[in-house]
């Protein structure tokens, strides 16, 4: 599943690579991180809604929507890293398992 995960994480980069306008190599870096923080803030968004936090607007969400927004935010981190990185999904795979081993008992 991680490769095939993977493959399509490197077709939205590809279809960015191509679609968005010609920009210097380092900005395409920044503006795809910098879009990370533009999903999260769409999940505090909808975490307001669901929880009805803003007087103004009520009830404007579900944790459906948070948990798609969530989703987006991972998604853009992924295509962000295929964008930084050479290998990302070994990246992912060994970080995830140098924090793992960090903060779980052996065994």
């Amino acid at each position: 599943m991680q490769d095939g995960l993977w493959a399509q994480v490197e077709r939205l980069r590809d279809w960015l690579d191509e679609e968005a306008p010609p920009a210097e190599a380092g900005d395409v870096r920044l503006l795809r991180i910098l879009k990370i923080s533009e999903e999260l803030g769409e999940v505090a968004e909808a975490y307001h809604g669901a929880t009805g936090a803003n007087p103004r607007k009520g009830a404007s969400h579900t944790f459906d929507d948070v948990n798609k927004e969530l989703a987006d935010v991972i998604v853009t981190a992924m295509v962000a890293l295929a964008t930084t990185a050479d290998k990302p999904g070994q990246l992912l795979a060994e970080h995830l398992d140098g924090l793992v081993r960090r903060v779980m008992p052996e065994g």
